[in-house]
């Protein structure tokens, strides 16, 4: 089963794919639209959650969504129009790093698609490419709660912990304005509602072909989370604004 699939499945009852519940997600979309006729932006959009929830809560927004994803994209199209907001909302279909406008934007997003840009900082610079002044980014990126271990450095990635990961972004000219940490319930209950969709997929399909598969990979992916870093890898999402110019 192809990537897409296997995400769109395990997301299936956790449209936001990152470990932040509604409330905070409605929190941190408050401080970093700067103004209700707004122009937003998200490199790396997936199907579009964050801009539904940002344009369903500020009717004169304007948004564009990137993300090389069709279906992805068609998914966020669809839903833009069940909730009417279709018409404010424009998708593009490529590398995030690669888009460019000829408007800047007054916000800025990129939440768990740090991986897209090499990294966390690399994705602020992206970031500011596009930012209008005065204008906000809303980022949110992993982070080492404790020491990992090697194995879920291999698995996850070459993360900083939580006061390091504020100093680099501080030193790379950006100052916080706002921030969540995820609970442990935020990020408990992300891998639960994953890993169980995807495995509640497959026992709902027993006669697909792919269904074992897929039940192989949900039982994998809730063991290394349990196994390999549940009790070391945390998540951040921070509201930024350049600190000069």
């Amino acid at each position: 089963m192809n990537r897409d699939r296997v995400s769109a499945l395990a997301h299936a009852d956790h449209p936001i794919k990152a470990p932040l519940d509604d409330d905070s997600v409605r929190q941190l979309l408050g401080h970093a639209v700067p103004r209700g006729d707004a122009r937003a932006l998200d490199l790396g959009c997936g199907g579009g959650e964050w801009l539904l929830r940002a344009l369903g809560g500020h009717p004169g927004l304007r948004a564009e969504g990137v993300d090389i994803s069709e279906g992805s994209l068609r998914q966020a199209g669809e839903a833009a129009e069940g909730l009417g907001v279709r018409e404010r909302l424009v998708l593009h279909q490529q590398d995030g790093a690669a888009f460019a406008s000829a408007d800047p934007f007054d916000l800025v997003l990129s939440v768990g698609a740090a991986h897209v840009f090499g990294g966390l900082l690399p994705t602020l610079a992206a970031a500011r490419k596009h930012l209008a002044p005065g204008g906000r980014v809303l980022i949110g990126d992993g982070f080492w709660e404790r020491e990992p271990s090697a194995e879920a450095v291999e698995m996850l990635g070459d993360f900083a912990d939580l006061a390091t990961t504020l100093d680099l972004v501080a030193g790379d000219g950006w100052t916080p304005v706002h921030g969540h940490v995820s609970s442990r319930r935020e990020l408990d209950d992300y891998e639960w509602s994953c890993w169980g969709s995807l495995a509640s997929w497959a026992l709902d399909n027993p006669a697909d072909p792919e269904s074992a598969e897929v039940l192989e990979t949900a039982a994998t992916r809730r063991t290394e989370w349990l196994r390999v870093y549940r009790e070391t890898w945390g998540f951040v999402t921070l509201v930024l604004r350049p600190t000069s110019g």
